[in-house]
């Protein structure tokens, strides 16, 4: 018997000397970009940063073609690019990098951006301005009136948003605000903010441009708040739970090649991008029923997350600009977490690496932030029992085995654990699970008596309170069912009298009323537009060209799974303006090449007038061609002192499920599980 024997220590490496058209870019392709772009004429301003350095795909046809075959022979006709942002002499410069050649890289376009917003903060922004609060003497008087160390104390550095004309401009430069929390006494320095500090800084020039001590309040004691094993025990006094592993007599189920993953009847690309994390591509299933059973059908071309935005709900100086958009400010790859072995990912899975470029241009490794794992969790993928004459009874049932794709990224003090979960049936269910620590404001309250009006949170312990917020985070979805040109359906259950007429559906009995379906073809990107909380729909992403043998046009339906909240601000509130697409879950667009992030391309301080909610103004056809889809799960989060020091997994998401993609159940002709009786033991790990 063979148990887990899947500890890669190690991402999977390419198989051949080409690189897939959609792997992210090898450490010696943002060497060979940084060199090109060092060595370029076109912006000779130095010191130079790079703010995002990521895959230029080629063009849609070209890669289905690949996909297909019909390129697997000229795999490097295929040219591998690089999309470059970076910042000099105050200006933000996109560079479009050649290195099909790695060994010649050369700069094919540049250009300014002469609008508003930024590129992502970088790592390297983020310590600088950390550094220099400590220096600043307004800043250690403020430190010492509490009666603190400048030492114990440290800052973090966040997005100042935009807020109109009315925003002080510090010069007109690139600033972000900075606040600050006592470090020393607990790992845990969210539980323990210094209340009232803002500072201003501008990044550019790394220099303190802004001051305000507005408030004294008491900084929340330590105990209690650390959330560390070593801090805690032994012993340990929680739920104890009996450990166990995971089984696989005949090896791992999954072929890895290069970074592309094949599995029962799935094949879909994994791969990397500095901005958005984990990408999942080209997403394809085989059809059993097809002649030979070879058959294999589109259902995904590229999908991934494209934004997190997270507002907070207290208005006071300190917090009006908590509107975090994570992607834009942040990058969800550059904060993608190292995987832990064994607790993140089971004992049986395979480990992916990635890169991304430091300020400098230079390649880091990302390493184990993706994980590539079989679950086996008790579930049923099909089931009945039939009773028969003299109490006899015949039973078939199939387990449900599924291929989870995960990815934690941390951006500051949340943890979001980001799945992609295939099921043989042809199902993909995406699940967004929520840990971390709370956002925490420090306050005189000690008692939930002693607050008489809004305090904007929860009373989590004395002293603290967890604020109100929400979070919001935006898949962009690339369908393609079964072929390019797909339509969005709204089939809305329509509630009916029984009109005892026939000609009007009706019939001569007692019942009363029933409901039907209306079906509506969206035509425009306003028809695209569903809030889930609505009257109950089905909404089917329809391939019109292709029907099943009965006639139904083949498709993908959308099912929400929880976390179905829409944003509750204003209109014309300035964070609204910016995310205006989470007032609905649902926006479907034809596709464009450059329409990738819900937040717009320069998302840090940005307007809004590059989003989702922007381009769909131009109300474009959505019927019959290549879409997308966009869904926001989301969640108001009023915290509970459950959530304190340290917030227990909270989780929504959404499945996509054929619906008459197949002539009948895909798994009506699965093995039935052979009965192994392996033993319930507890044995030894086997690595490779």
């Amino acid at each position: 018997m063979m148990l887990a024997v899947l500890l890669v220590s190690t991402a999977v490496a390419a198989a051949s000397s080409h690189p897939h058209p959609l792997d992210p870019l090898s450490a010696a392709e943002l060497t060979a970009v940084r060199a090109a772009v060092l060595a370029s004429p076109l912006v000779p301003a130095r010191p130079l940063y790079f703010h995002y350095v990521g895959l230029d795909e080629p063009e849609k046809p070209e890669v289905l073609s690949y996909a297909s075959g019909a390129g697997a022979s000229a795999t490097a006709l295929l040219p591998r690019r690089a999309l470059v942002i970076a910042r000099a002499d105050g200006q933000s410069h996109e560079l479009l990098v050649d290195v099909t050649d790695a060994s010649a890289p050369s700069v094919l376009s540049h250009a300014v951006h002469r609008g508003a917003g930024f590129p992502m903060m970088t790592t390297e922004d983020q310590v600088a301005a950390m550094a220099l609060p400590p220096t600043y003497p307004p800043f250690v008087d403020s430190v010492r009136r509490r009666g603190l160390n400048v030492s114990d104390v440290g800052c973090g550095v966040i997005s100042r948003g935009w807020f109109g004309a009315g925003q002080p401009a510090y010069g007109g430069g690139r600033v972000a605000k900075m606040q600050c929390f006592v470090t020393a006494g607990s790992a845990n320095f969210y539980a323990r903010p210094l209340e009232g500090v803002t500072l201003v800084v501008d990044l550019d020039r790394v220099a303190i441009v802004g001051y305000r001590d507005r408030v004294v309040e008491p900084v929340p004691k330590a105990e209690g708040t650390d959330y560390r094993a070593d801090k805690l025990g032994p012993p340990f006094t929680g739920p104890a739970t009996a450990p166990g592993v995971v089984v696989q007599p005949e090896g791992r189920g999954f072929h890895i090649d290069g970074r592309v993953v094949r599995w029962a009847n799935w094949e879909f690309h994994v791969g990397f991008d500095m901005r958005a994390g984990m990408v999942i591509s080209l997403a394809s299933i085989q059809d059993a029923d097809a002649p030979g059973g070879q058959l294999r059908r589109r259902v995904l071309y590229r999908g991934f997350v494209s934004e997190v935005f997270v507002p907070y709900m207290d208005p006071v100086e300190e917090w009006y600009f908590h509107t975090f958009i994570d992607a834009g400010d942040y990058g969800l790859g550059v904060s993608a977490s190292p995987l832990l072995r064994g607790a993140d990912c089971p004992a049986n899975a395979v480990y992916f690496d990635g890169y991304y470029a430091d300020a400098d241009g230079k390649p880091v490794e990302a390493m184990d932030v993706v994980c590539l794992f079989e679950r086996y969790a008790g579930d049923v993928a099909w089931r009945h029992t039939k009773f028969g004459p003299r109490g006899r009874m015949e039973t078939e049932v199939r387990p449900d085995v599924t291929l989870v794709a995960r990815t934690v990224v941390t951006v500051g003090n949340y943890d979001y654990t980001l799945d992609w979960e295939f099921k043989t049936m042809g199902s993909i269910k995406c699940v967004v699970s929520l840990s971390g620590i709370l956002e925490m404001k420090a306050t005189s309250y000690t008692q939930v008596q002693q607050i008489k009006s809004d305090a904007h949170g929860t009373l989590m312990a004395e002293n603290t309170v967890g604020v109100y917020h929400d979070h919001f985070i935006t898949y962009h979805l690339d369908l393609d069912v079964d072929g390019t040109d797909n339509s969005f359906v709204k089939n809305t259950m329509v509630p009916e009298r029984n009109t005892g007429d026939p000609a009007t559906g009706g019939a001569d009995t007692p019942r009363r009323s029933y409901w039907t379906v209306r079906r509506e073809v969206a035509a425009t990107e306003a028809d695209g537009q569903v809030n889930v909380n609505g009257p109950p729909a089905d909404l089917l992403f329809v391939n019109p060209s292709k029907k099943t043998k009965v006639g139904n046009e083949v498709g993908y339906r959308l099912i929400p799974a929880g976390a179905t909240g829409a944003s509750l601000l204003a209109d014309d509130d300035y964070p609204q303006r910016r995310a205006s697409y989470t007032k609905r879950q649902v926006w479907v667009t034809p596709y464009d090449r450059s329409e990738k992030w819900a937040t717009g391309l320069y998302a840090e301080q940005g307007t809004g007038e590059d989003s989702l909610g922007a381009w769909s103004k131009r109300n474009r056809g959505i019927k019959d061609r290549d879409i997308v889809l966009w869904y926001t799960v989301g969640l108001h989060h009023i915290p509970y002192q459950e959530d304190f020091p340290v917030m227990p997994t909270l989780s929504g998401g959404f499945q996509l499920r054929p619906a008459n993609f197949f002539d009948s159940n895909p798994l009506i002709r699965t093995r039935p599980p052979a009965d192994h009786n392996y033993p319930n033991c507890s044995c030894g790990v086997a690595s490779m």
